[in-house]
């Protein structure tokens, strides 16, 4: 009898397991479409970067005296991709205090890059450079723009996980939520760098 309980004990931990590959896979296909979206857009921007109609400002003179801004506010996200790293530290250890900590200093973090993207754009849409005034503004405005959507949509995904946690622990359904959001806030850091090194780094310096 104690025999068929262990083997179907060990069955049951084989199936939580294998739902865990299966979500973590499903989401890493998710994160490739994604991939392929924010690879349309930098493409557009590339070719569209150039499209600057007399009048209006080239990325040399839009980013080349913001730079240290934006740098600022690249560390930010940098940052808060480390400590994301020590919230899953702490799931290691299996400590639910030490992952909401960190959790909440990581949307710190975050919520200071969106509100600092956000800044960034009310400047730019007051002193008369909005997404309307040339083709070169469209595509920065949609490129930065939907790396803003998502990180925000991160944001709201960590209180929730931040909410889940604190009233069940970390259990599986929960765990992989954070295996999940981590891929997934790691992944818009990278695009982030990307988004810093062909936006505003070469635009400063063409």
């Amino acid at each position: 009898m104690a025999e068929v309980l262990h083997q179907q004990g060990h069955g049951h931990d084989d199936h939580h397991h294998d739902d865990t590959d299966i979500t973590v896979f499903g989401f890493w296909t998710y994160l490739m479409s994604d991939l392929v979206l924010f690879g349309t857009l930098f493409i557009a921007y590339i070719v569209l970067h150039t499209h600057v109609p007399a009048g209006t400002p080239s990325p040399s003179e839009l980013f080349g005296e913001s730079l240290s801004y934006v740098l600022i506010e690249t560390f930010a996200l940098l940052i808060s991709s480390v400590t994301f790293g020590f919230a899953v530290l702490a799931r290691h250890k299996n400590n639910a205090n030490g992952v909401i900590t960190w959790l909440i200093i990581t949307f710190l973090f975050g919520a200071t890059f969106i509100g600092m993207e956000l800044n960034e754009f009310h400047h730019l849409v007051m002193a008369g450079h909005g997404p309307t005034h040339s083709a070169f503004l469209s595509a920065f405005f949609t490129l930065v723009g939907t790396h803003g959507i998502h990180v925000t949509s991160g944001l709201v995904w960590m209180i929730v996980l931040i909410f889940q946690i604190k009233k069940n622990g970390l259990t599986l359904p929960n765990t992989r939520r954070l295996a999940c959001l981590s891929l997934f806030w790691h992944f818009l850091d990278i695009v982030w760098i990307c988004v810093f090194s062909v936006v505003y780094l070469m635009g400063a310096i063409s």
